[in-house]
């Protein structure tokens, strides 16, 4: 069996799901250390910089998915449109399937 041609949007929503999951855990990460680094600051200070730390680490969890989102969904869609294109001079991928037991 020989892959010829890979849906570009299909791939690019496929991607995008997946570096959206990847931005969750990367975003949960950075908010993890922007709360502790700002705990740390409020101990340390009387003012409310802290404050902007906690600000930056919740909108971490926001953008961050919607960043790796995006950036997954586009490259997808870069991927397989120029999957298809080498593809389309060299032939597809090939692939050994097996019947499930």
């Amino acid at each position: 069996m020989v892959v010829r041609r890979i849906g570009v949007l299909s791939l690019g929503k496929i991607m995008g799901a997946l570096y959206a999951g990847f931005g969750l855990i990367a975003g949960a990460i950075f908010a993890l250390f922007s709360i502790f680094g700002a705990a740390i600051g409020a101990a340390a200070s009387e003012s409310s910089e802290p404050l902007l730390g906690v600000v930056f680490g919740i909108g971490a969890i926001i953008f961050m998915p919607l960043l790796y989102g995006i950036m997954g969904f586009v490259g997808g869609i870069f991927s397989a449109a120029l999957y298809n294109l080498v593809a389309g001079y060299v032939g597809g991928l090939e692939l050994e399937l097996a019947e499930a037991r």
